[in-house]
């Protein structure tokens, strides 16, 4: 293990078994580097290798093994057979709010009776509440079809199922579609779709929640003959909600983002077309730019405003339609970066001012005037900088309510539900959740958490961890290496960038500072340092928020650098480019 001056830390992965690294290298025609990255992620055989490298639709799972996914199917016939009103009811949150659009869109082309519902963050807070099932009972809406959420919504579905004065004597009916972690009791629904339920056998458990909206329409596809071609235009959501929600890209997951990726390029919708219009995109989309570009702007609607504004921009057909609502997404976006901006400004005063936060392993916020809808952006970057499990809370209704997110490798879920005496809600996974507590119970909670995490956490995951696949020399960085590199993506989690590491390198002499603590210089290596200079290799590298490391590069000494590989374009010319995560002096 080598340490920088950060206090960051490398490991490098374990390599895979020599033989089977030598014969996948031969038989696909590949370095041995490339071939031990594909034995790392698994892929030990030329089969294994081309259904990695080419995803297949007929690698997708049949929905139907999905537990209740035949009583889900049943009620929705009936609904539709019978004319009766459905209710698209979903979260405020990227996946929430793709997975209605996903989920409205297929109905209607079915004729249905639909509509759909958010509810708002500041009113109803997160989930199945009590004004929305009001308002499907008011509104005769007989069949609700909860998205993304519902799974632990045990009470709220019994309040439904006491709403039975509907027309022709129905009641308020739901499909819950959830890919969150269950309590100990499973709401009484008409059906629940979650492959995370420990009675649910459904070999992939790692769907986001518009993904489980997908399975629904594939499994209605299925029994009805409709092929599955006809469903390709809703793949650009699944692959933005899988993105965007940070779930695994192994998979299933794998073959729905690498589809939807290539529809979401060569047809996108109005409404992503409109952002990629006033964002300047020009390229084509990775994950990256899903979870950068598109996913905050349409995160923003739910988060500032209504996140309605969200889904009428993922459905309409009409390209001025969509600018307008795209133009509104854009300067909600710009909103929340200003309020993310300076709450979390104050968080890092309210911080740096209390002298026993250093001494913990643990970061738990409460301000009452901070914006609930950033508190989750805000806890992230608080992760970032002190890398630790922490919670950020504001008051919401009479009680505080926040967002957790966690450090790598420990879970924060069972951190919180350690606490949940102290709690009125929580929910989530094993990096991120929400919760709710009474306002008397914060101060409780922060010494509760700190003492669960204080036991439990092992003190490295306290440091940041920069997992490295492989050393690799610079000179090993050809064109041909990078195309075949290329083909590893979708690139997410499960299935990072690799990230690569070269010792012994120096910088040219015109390293520098650029924007804000970018650190900028031409890497070489001393291994070739007797060549001509046009025989060696040089690479331009980039590292955000590196600029501390200049004095030392400038020394003229050799140093160590962990890197992803990409491509740059300026001024036309595109050429490769290290992407440094970290350096650290031999």
């Amino acid at each position: 293990m080598l340490t920088s001056t950060t206090r960051k830390r490398w490991t490098i992965k374990p390599p895979g078994n020599i033989e089977t690294v030598r014969a996948l290298s031969k038989e696909l025609n590949i370095s041995l580097v490339l071939a031990n990255l594909l034995v790392q992620r698994g892929v030990k055989t030329f089969d294994e290798a081309k259904k990695f490298f080419r995803p297949s639709l007929d690698d997708l799972h049949d929905p139907y093994l999905m537990k209740d996914m035949t009583r889900a199917i049943e009620r929705l016939e009936r609904a539709l057979g019978d004319g009766e009103k459905i209710l698209v009811y979903g979260d405020y949150d990227v996946d929430g709010t793709t997975a209605v659009a996903l989920v409205y869109s297929f109905l209607k082309t079915l004729n249905a009776n639909v509509d759909y519902y958010l509810p708002d963050r500041y009113k109803e807070g997160y989930g199945i509440s009590t004004q929305g099932i009001d308002y499907a009972a008011e509104n005769n809406f007989s069949l609700v079809i909860a998205l993304d959420c519902g799974i632990k919504s045990v009470d709220k579905i019994k309040y439904a199922n006491e709403k039975k004065d509907l027309p022709a004597g129905r009641q308020v009916d739901f499909i819950i579609c959830d890919h969150h972690r269950p309590g100990e009791i499973i709401p009484e629904a008409v059906a629940v779709l979650d492959p995370k339920r420990d009675d649910c056998e459904y070999p992939f458990k790692e769907l986001s929640g518009c993904g489980v909206g997908f399975k629904l329409v594939q499994a209605f596809a299925v029994k009805h003959d409709i092929p599955f071609e006809d469903l390709f235009p809703y793949l650009d959501l699944v692959a933005v909600s899988t993105a965007a929600d940070i779930v695994p890209i192994t998979g299933e997951n794998r073959v729905l983002t690498f589809f939807g990726l290539n529809w979401l390029n060569a047809n996108p919708r109005p409404g992503i077309q409109a952002i990629l219009e006033l964002t300047n995109v020009k390229k084509r989309l990775t994950v990256s730019d899903i979870v950068f570009i598109i996913g905050p702007r349409i995160n923003a609607a739910g988060r500032m405003q209504d996140a309605r504004q969200a889904v009428e921009l993922l459905i309409t057909a009409n390209k001025e339609d969509a600018l307008s609502e795209g133009k509104k997404t854009n300067e909600t976006n710009l909103e929340r970066r200003s309020v993310d901006s300076a709450i979390t400004e104050h968080a890092f005063r309210m911080i740096e001012d209390d002298e026993l936060h250093h001494a913990r392993k643990t970061t738990v916020l409460f301000y009452p005037q901070w914006h609930k809808g950033v508190i989750g952006i805000v806890a992230s970057r608080l992760t970032e900088k002190y890398y630790r499990p922490t919670i950020v809370l504001t008051e919401s209704n009479g009680k505080a309510t926040g967002s957790a997110r966690s450090v790598k490798g420990f879970d924060i879920y069972n951190a919180i539900e350690s606490c949940s005496d102290l709690l009125e809600q929580f929910g989530g996974h094993t990096h991120a959740a929400g919760l709710t507590l009474k306002l008397e119970n914060v101060r409780p909670f922060q010494e509760k958490f700190e003492d669960v995490v204080s036991s439990t956490i092992e003190e490295h995951l306290l440091v940041q961890q920069v997992e490295i696949d492989s050393d690799l020399k610079l000179s090993e960085i050809t064109p041909s290496f990078f195309n075949v590199l290329q083909q590893f993506s979708p690139f997410g989690p499960g299935n990072m960038h690799p990230v690569f590491r070269s010792t012994e390198v120096w910088d040219t002499g015109y390293a520098k500072i650029v924007g804000n603590n970018h650190l900028k210089f031409t890497a070489t290596q001393a291994g070739n340092s007797n060549l001509p200079a046009a025989g060696r290799n040089y690479f331009n590298a980039i590292g955000f928020n590196l600029g501390e490391y200049l004095p030392l590069i400038n020394r003229k000494l050799p140093f160590s650098i962990c890197y992803t590989i990409e491509e740059n374009e300026f001024n036309g010319k595109v050429s490769l480019q290290l992407n440094v995560k970290d350096i650290a002096v031999l």
